[in-house]
């Protein structure tokens, strides 16, 4: 188990990664971007018309701070439908994606000094807001149990400083689905001290195999007072540029993240609202079911390729759109003999010379892991990998 406390924000090596792209341009190699966190998608017929429609019916006014009411009665019956209990307009608050949920849901929790626990290998984000808002991280290693933390590790992490616990399923970047028993310990802990559950389950719409996305206050109704759900449709709806997403929580977090927001943003963007509204109104199963049956194509296409690695196991992905690569027996540690490796070596090299680009682990903690997005079009992904796999089953 691994529980530390950090105070600094993780930096990107972009001089690095400009250098090696530009090797691998004037090397002729034509570059495969894998590292987004987005789907290279058509828009959504429901949006696309919405969005015209609103602009056609000449919609331009502030909306209430935390979105159109329509909107949200409409989210609150969304989730209502996926959690099996009833939620109201009043419980749901409109955000800029699910980074400003995230945001707001720190600023109204947090007290300078709180802590909050965080699962590791993670996305950015999580300790970044906790920062912003003047909490501390507590980072609690899941590598040895498959990118889903052991519930007496959260235990063990837990002070008297404690305020909440995130739990991301499917994770990012290790794409892990939290499974049932996790999700009641976690909640159990959460009741029996008091705490929060920030539940960020922005990429549940894409499970895989037999695995199943279980929203924590189905599992455990005793947390739903404790609980704030996160999500968005950046990655649902392949929307990421959009930004839009929500918030859900007990009536007073919202009342309090109204207020936030009312200096913020002031409210999402009203395009947007009635464009991912029109989409709930009018029905756009078809799309989604399209997307998501086009990501378990590729994800399929994806993992053949990855099956020729030789000393780097493949990766489960068993739910998101990313393969998350273990490259330990590939690095060496540091030595009085000789220099150290980690996975940022190994993505620059591969950039400057394969042209793939990837986002090494040390983004999320972990300087081992090796991130790849399958988001983008089938063949793109079939040549990124069989270079990367060349290169690595090669790397000395």
């Amino acid at each position: 188990m691994l529980a530390h406390r950090t105070n600094l924000f993780a930096t990107s090596g972009t001089a690095a990664a400009r250098a090696a792209a530009k090797a691998a341009a004037d090397a002729g190699k034509e570059i495969i971007d894998l590292t987004a966190g987005e789907i290279w998608s058509e828009l959504a017929p429901t949006i696309r018309d919405g969005a015209i429609d609103a602009i056609n019916n000449g919609v331009n006014r502030y909306t209430d701070t935390v979105g159109n009411v329509e909107l949200r009665e409409a989210l609150s019956r969304k989730i209502s439908r996926a959690t099996g209990q009833i939620w109201k307009a009043e419980e749901v608050a409109v955000t800029c994606g699910a980074k400003q949920a995230l945001f707001n849901a720190a600023m109204v929790l947090l007290n300078p000094g709180d802590e909050v626990i965080i699962p590791a290998p993670y996305w950015t984000t999580f300790p970044a807001q906790v920062l912003i808002a003047g909490g501390t991280p507590v980072f609690v290693d899941t590598k040895s149990n498959g990118y889903v933390p052991r519930p007496e590790h959260i235990k063990e992490a837990v002070t008297e400083r404690t305020r909440a616990i995130v739990v991301n399923t499917p994770s990012n970047p290790g794409g892990a689905v939290y499974d049932v028993e996790t999700l009641m310990a976690i909640a159990q802990l959460a009741v029996s001290r008091n705490l929060w559950i920030i539940f960020d389950e922005c990429y549940g719409d894409f499970i895989y195999g037999h695995h199943t996305h279980h929203p924590i206050v189905s599992v455990a109704p005793d947390i739903r007072a404790r609980a704030l759900i996160v999500n968005s449709f950046s990655k649902s709806l392949a929307l990421t540029g959009w930004r839009i997403g929500y918030l859900a929580g007990p009536k007073e977090v919202i009342n309090g993240v109204k207020a936030l927001q009312s200096h913020t943003t002031s409210n999402p963007n009203v395009i947007a609202q009635h464009a991912v509204l029109a989409h709930l109104q009018r029905g756009g199963s078809d799309y989604e079911s399209k997307l998501r049956s086009r990501l378990t194509s590729t994800r399929r296409v994806g993992l053949d390729a990855l099956s020729s690695l030789t000393r780097v196991p493949v990766a489960k992905a068993q739910g998101g759109f990313y393969f998350y690569l273990d490259l330990s027996r590939l690095l060496r540690p540091g030595s009085k003999d000789g220099a150290s490796t980690t996975a940022d070596d190994v993505v620059t090299a591969l950039l400057a010379e394969t042209g793939v680009a990837a986002v090494p682990g040390t983004a999320f903690s972990d300087p081992a892991g090796l991130r790849l997005s399958y988001g983008i079009p089938p063949e793109k992904l079939a040549t990124g990998l069989a270079r990367l796999v060349e290169f690595l089953n090669a790397w000395k």
